[in-house]
């Protein structure tokens, strides 16, 4: 949970509608945080199905600290069990993503016993990676401002990253004497390859988002203060296809790096006969042949 929040320098702050013969009705928010101090915020888009988490320790820089974990864990779970929920977006309050993990967190650690440093690792942290595996819908991380350490973990574990053009991003573990210990060394080198994981998690430098982009960091760099913006309406985009076919081509995705050709061919091909099956195929192949637009997904 290293890149702490003390000292770091914080990088740049920061869907269409259905068509058809009606115009769709304006979009309803609902907001499930019972204030402004909740460490994280939770939103969600009624019409789009877009969620939104935003961390809220601005002052902190969205560092963690033990309650932001639970409340990361809990929100997450709702939106694991929440079929309503089509996609999320994570993003950050304030100048910064996330700053990692919150100074007085890691120096709890100094009179701590190994076992109970791990055991805060498996109970606290690893359950937040897990759980984004699980959800089966789209991830997107809203870099807003700078992530570092544990903060830019979490944005690894998502699907996809959009990040304003002014932030910076680092694996700072090392200037701490540490290394990731919440799965970054194990989704880093699956994006940007092992030999520039070890460069990055070795320097610790804090590299831009347009290097970012370059090197498959980030999936865009877009306008300092419009991550946020962007990573909504591709949100939104992605939720109006059929669900299950979002859903089947996540784990496809997912389970195929795990895995050899042969077993992912037999995997893909069960998916395939299922979705076949279901209503959202039939009724695009009618609309396709009456060249009508085909509905929202499922």
């Amino acid at each position: 949970m290293a890149g702490s929040s003390s000292g770091a320098t914080p990088g740049r702050s920061a869907g269409p509608t259905i068509s058809g013969s009606r115009r769709a009705p304006p979009r309803r928010r609902r907001s499930e945080s019972v204030d402004d101090k909740d460490p994280i915020l939770f939103d969600l888009d009624a019409e789009s199905g877009v969620a939104t988490l935003t961390l809220n320790r601005p002052d902190r820089f969205n560092a963690f600290n033990r309650p932001m974990l639970l409340r990361w864990r809990e929100c997450l779970d709702r939106v694991e069990r929440d079929g309503a929920i089509r996609a999320l977006v994570v993003t950050g309050a304030g100048r910064a993503f996330c700053a990692g993990g919150e100074m007085d967190e890691l120096e709890s650690f100094l009179d701590a016993s190994s076992e109970d440093r791990k055991g805060f690792l498996w109970d606290s942290v690893h359950p937040i990676a897990l759980t984004l595996e699980r959800i089966d819908r789209p991830v997107i991380a809203a870099l807003n401002g700078t992530a570092r350490g544990a903060g830019l973990d979490m944005a690894l574990m998502c699907d996809i990253r959009i990040a304003d053009r002014g932030v910076l991003l680092a694996e700072s573990y090392i200037a701490m004497g540490l290394m990731p210990g919440d799965g970054g060394s194990w989704f880093l080198p699956r994006l940007v390859g092992v030999p520039k994981a070890l460069e990055l998690l070795w320097t610790g430098d804090a590299i831009a988002a347009e290097e970012a982009e370059r090197i498959g960091l980030v999936n865009r760099a877009v306008a300092d203060g419009q991550a946020l913006a962007e990573a909504r309406a591709l949100a939104a985009r992605i939720a109006r296809q059929p669900a299950a076919a979002i859903r089947f081509t996540k784990r496809a995705v997912q389970q195929g790096m795990r895995m050899d050709l042969r077993a992912h061919l037999d995997m893909v091909s069960s998916h395939m006969a299922v979705l076949e099956d279901m209503p959202d195929f039939a009724e695009r192949v009618r609309a396709f042949k009456a060249r009508r637009q085909a509905p929202r997904g499922g």
